[in-house]
């Protein structure tokens, strides 16, 4: 069975040993489709935290909570902490509950769009087939690159992430598959340090038994959804045909019906246009708590800025979108004078339309910006009516060129969650 030792890289052949014969590494991975797939997910692990913990070794082995405020919500959290439960989205008074020896930290966007970007440039040695997701995560596509490289796709990845542990002082994941889908799936087998794959052989007798959760964009109001028709795994989608699901489910059921049977035919595309980018999360309970709307229209807003920087765009309109608790949308957009990639205006633009409705109660809250351009046309010309914008949009990349030039500790910003 063909084999890779993580440590060394050397491809190892039937019999794969316990441990390399080459540098004695117990880091084997083994599968028959090992050197055949090239569809890959990349993502890094526990990603804002471990750039925090990499600048701060007196983190290292602590809990660490990326957001602010205990009326604020968490951006993302270590392993450690998500150990004792807690979550990202989770309101802050929670997750310090679960685990009150943690340690909050605020985020520091502008240091990790640089660290994205240096990751990024070696992913580009590899292939120039690369779909970005944020600034933790990418689709690659290997296919066609073993000539150019002499070692197959899973030696490149493995060597990518080894790169970006011994450069970087980071960690990833990897999935490797036949499709995106499975790709994705994959990755979040065995996090952290994972290294997983799921071959074509194996794809339905994988799939069978695993929960509909795992179907990426499928959270809790999906899941309510799918177990109201009895569907809780995949062998309970494949009793489902095709124009029972489209009928019960409309577009979602076609896409169910194809990846119930691991099917996947979207390309790993680096210059598909993107027509917007957006977030948003439905709440277990509807809310009216101003405070806690507040803390995760702010993490919204980070995250939609994560992702437009990570693919180098920027909007001109923002959009808030808001679902009450009788089920009712309703949306509100707003064009800016300049578009924008900048967290802060999104989140500012945002509320201001948010303060414009009614108080609620809402069960689900989103934030996005369309209209894109790109990054180069963004946040350039002065807003007279809030004269700070400009000094705050010239601070951020004046910090990203001292950055880049002096390190990630030349200067330290502090952003809170409301």
């Amino acid at each position: 069975m063909p084999a890779l030792c993580r440590a060394c890289y050397s491809q190892l052949t039937d019999p794969a040993p316990r441990r390399c014969p080459d540098c004695g590494s117990p880091r084997i991975l083994n599968h028959p489709e090992l050197f055949d797939l090239s569809i890959a997910h990349m993502d890094c692990d526990a990603f804002y935290a471990s750039v925090e913990k990499r600048d701060n070794p007196a983190l290292r082995d602590k809990p660490v909570i990326i957001g602010g405020g205990r009326r604020g919500v968490v951006s993302t959290a270590c392993y450690i902490a998500r150990i004792k439960g807690v979550r990202s989205a989770m309101p802050m008074f929670q997750a310090l509950k679960l685990c009150p020896e943690a340690e909050v930290v605020r985020g520091r966007m502008d240091v990790y769009v640089q660290v994205s970007r240096q990751i990024r440039a070696m992913m580009e040695e590899l292939t120039p087939a690369i779909e970005p997701l944020s600034l933790d995560e990418a689709f690659l596509d290997l296919t066609g690159t073993e000539r150019l490289h002499h070692a197959p796709p899973a030696v490149m990845l493995a060597r990518l992430v080894g790169r970006m542990e011994q450069e970087l002082g980071l960690t990833g994941s990897i999935g490797l598959s036949h499709n995106k889908f499975l790709a994705k799936v994959a990755s979040d087998l065995d996090k952290p340090k994972g290294f997983s794959v799921i071959g074509k052989v194996e794809t339905d007798a994988f799939l069978r038994d695993k929960p509909v959760s795992m179907i990426w964009g499928v959270g809790a109001v999906g899941r309510e959804s799918l177990a109201k028709a009895g569907i809780r795994t995949f062998s309970d989608l494949l009793r489902w045909d095709r124009q029972d699901l489209h009928a019960r489910f409309g577009s979602m059921g076609e896409r169910l019906y194809h990846l119930a049977r691991g099917q996947d035919h979207r390309r790993v595309s680096a210059h598909e246009p993107v027509k917007g980018i957006s977030n948003e999360t439905t709440f277990h309970e509807d809310t009216a708590d101003t405070d806690l709307l507040d803390g995760h229209l702010w993490r919204m807003a980070e995250k939609v800025s994560d992702r437009a920087k990570a693919k180098q765009i920027a909007g001109r309109v923002v959009t808030l979108k808001l679902k009450t608790a009788k089920f009712q949308i309703v949306t509100r957009r707003q064009t800016l004078r300049d578009a924008t990639q900048m967290a802060d205006t999104i989140y500012r633009t945002a509320r201001e339309m948010m303060d414009q409705v009614d108080q609620g109660p809402y069960r689900l809250l989103g934030v996005g910006i369309s209209h894109l351009t790109p990054e180069t046309e963004a946040d350039r010309t002065p807003d007279l009516l809030d004269p700070t914008a400009g000094k705050r949009a010239d601070a951020e990349r004046a910090t990203d060129k001292i950055r880049e030039k002096f390190g990630p500790d030349a200067i330290l910003k502090g952003r809170s969650l409301r």
